[in-house]
């Protein structure tokens, strides 16, 4: 036996307005839309690209995202999902940015660098790390953000830091290649 209730909005007694409405179709409509995902873009990174360049905030290429919101007051969630590999004794750091500027960064500190994740790699090329970046933005605009992803390298010369594979790249089952993500999902505020 099979029940149907049929109605086309749903309201609490204690609320001044309905908190969901259905079509004639049957499509569920949520008037209050506060915190729903409007859209949502991705790039995939899947080939390597590498730095050797010192103490320079570099753009990682193929690592941005560009969206546009429907609204300046909504939020964007912006998540990177990266695989690094450093050559022995590097210290790297990685941040994100909005439109070339960076954002999500750690205070400032006397001569620290500031970033959103920092790593000294080990004493082995054969390690790949894997960094996640969530950060929650306000879109202030309805123009077209692009968000990227850039890193630094310190500590000495001759270092070198890879995107999506280590820095021992032998031809053997153990020296994977990765893929890396930058994802923007625009929320209703």
């Amino acid at each position: 036996m099979t029940s149907r209730l049929v109605v086309n909005s749903v309201r609490h007694t204690g609320a001044s307005s309905d908190a969901l409405t259905l079509s004639s179709d049957g499509k569920v409509a949520f008037p209050n839309n506060t915190g729903n995902i409007l859209q949502v873009v991705q790039t995939v990174k899947t080939d390597t690209t590498s730095i050797s360049t010192i103490d320079t905030w570099t753009d990682i290429s193929g690592m941005s995202v560009s969206i546009t919101p429907s609204s300046a007051s909504n939020k964007i969630l912006v998540t990177a999902n990266l695989n690094t590999g450093a050559s022995a004794e590097s210290y790297y750091i990685l941040r994100l940015e909005k439109g070339g500027t960076p954002i999500a960064l750690g205070d400032a500190s006397g001569n620290r660098s500031r970033g959103y994740f920092g790593q000294r790699s080990p004493n082995h090329g054969e390690s790949i790390d894997n960094t996640v970046i969530n950060f929650l933005d306000t879109a202030g605009s309805t123009s077209a953000i692009t968000y990227n992803v850039a890193w630094y390298l310190a500590y000495q010369s001759g270092s070198n830091l890879y995107l999506n594979r280590c820095s021992y790249d032998a031809n053997n089952d153990y020296a994977p290649r990765m893929s890396s993500t930058i994802t923007a999902m625009e929320v209703a505020a």
